[in-house]
């Protein structure tokens, strides 16, 4: 069906352009006087040719960034606070993208649109929009007030961002820097050590026990290594098949959360999204039991999503959101006791944004001891590797150069 660019007048007197598919001109026009609206122009919009070069073009498969989504939102907010309408703001929007992925979902949300379908449902189907997103757009279609929500969303989509790149941040480096500290040792066990044990047999002298040790760990990585290759790798694959199985990945996701420090950052991390995100759904009109259903699905660790559903089915019940919330080895004590102020005061929403604050600047006191913990202790690790190895080459040398006297 080809797509048409109109130009016409609303019943207000506001002149309105956008594009449309229809089956011709004719079929467009009589739809847009259908509105009462005055039709001024009419245009077959220029078709967009994929070629080669659009093909090999990487902007066509790297896939959509929250960051993109967060300033399409906030461009569709401004556009829509400065009286365009949504079919407008969102061609615009498409146009203005720069991920081609990204064009293409805006596009089909226009077509879904002009098919009758609300813009809540046709975020719905694409992936990039999260569940908050969804909601929040559902309730700002009903209320009116679909600029201010889109804000809100924009916003949670930053908030959540922001909180997963300070958890990878902080759990990242210490990885990166195990990983190099491993690399280090193994070249020292699998490379120098090896050449160590040449120099010394040559010697043919009574050798130091640390010596002796060490030669004894090199022969048995030497031997040993592409069996502990294999196991390790089975332990990776089980456990990419565990965060891939619900059940499994409930289990994994609970024992992150007891690791000491890890876990605590886990734990807060996931306490400040939770605060943040209901008390933007709430603030928004959302019910709780609605509020619950979409926070199910916007945490990353899935032990505390399923407390968050257990959350639900107890409000349900008549239970008391607060109480539901103080699981043991769940979201951080203070939140429980913080939303049973809010509950009490009537101001739910205004707590849960102060808890959120909290917890976000405790975020960050965490994520820095962690770095000044981790860090020294991988200093002292590959410190003492390397100095033993040097110590026990030197102990060596001597001891050969005593026994010559």
């Amino acid at each position: 069906m080809p797509s048409f660019n109109f130009t016409a007048r609303d019943t207000s007197g506001r002149t309105q352009r956008g594009a449309q598919s229809a089956a011709s001109a004719v079929v467009l026009a009589a739809e847009l006087r259908a509105r009462g609206w005055l039709v001024l122009d009419i245009q077959v919009a220029a078709e967009t040719r994929v070629g080669i070069m659009d093909t090999l073009n990487p902007r066509g498969w790297l896939p959509v960034r929250s960051v993109d989504v967060e300033m399409t939102l906030q461009q569709l907010a401004v556009m829509l606070r400065s009286g365009l309408t949504l079919l407008n703001a969102l061609h615009t929007a498409a146009e203005h993208s720069e991920r081609l992925k990204l064009q293409r979902i805006l596009r089909r949300v226009m077509v879904r649109i002009e098919e009758g379908s609300s813009f809540a449902d046709a975020l719905a189907e694409h992936a990039v929009f999260n569940n908050l997103t969804v909601q929040l757009v559902k309730v700002g279609e009903q209320t009116g007030n679909l600029d201010v929500v889109i804000v809100r969303a924009s916003e949670a989509m930053e908030r959540r961002r922001q909180l997963i790149q300070q958890v990878m941040t902080a759990l990242t480096y210490p990885f990166i820097v195990l990983l190099a500290a491993i690399g280090v040792s193994l070249f020292m066990v699998l490379n120098v050590i090896p050449k160590l044990e040449i120099f010394i047999k040559a010697l043919g002298r009574k050798l130091p026990p640390t010596t002796v040790m060490l030669m004894d760990i090199s022969a048995w990585f030497r031997t040993n290594g592409t069996g502990l290759l294999v196991v390790l790798g089975i332990f990776v694959l089980g456990i990419l098949f565990a965060s891939q199985t619900p059940g499994l990945r409930g289990t994994l996701d609970r024992l992150v959360l007891r690791v000491p420090l890890i876990g605590r950052v886990m734990r807060v991390a996931g306490t400040a999204l939770f605060a943040r995100a209901l008390g933007i759904l709430l603030r928004s009109g959302v019910t709780v039991l609605d509020a619950l259903r979409t926070m199910e699905s916007l945490g990353t660790n899935r032990h505390l999503a399923g407390i968050v559903a257990k959350t639900r089915q107890r409000v349900f019940s008549g239970g008391s959101l607060a109480e539901a919330l103080t699981e043991p080895g769940g979201f951080m004590p203070m939140l429980g006791r913080m939303i049973a102020v809010g509950e009490s005061s009537g101001r739910l929403d205004e707590v849960l944004d102060e808890v959120a604050r909290f917890f976000e600047n405790q975020l960050a006191v965490l994520i820095r001891q962690l770095s000044a913990i981790v860090e020294p202790a991988i200093i002292v690790f590959v410190g003492g590797v390397v100095g033993f190895v040097y110590i026990t080459f030197f102990l060596t040398i001597y001891a050969a150069a005593g026994s010559q006297k």
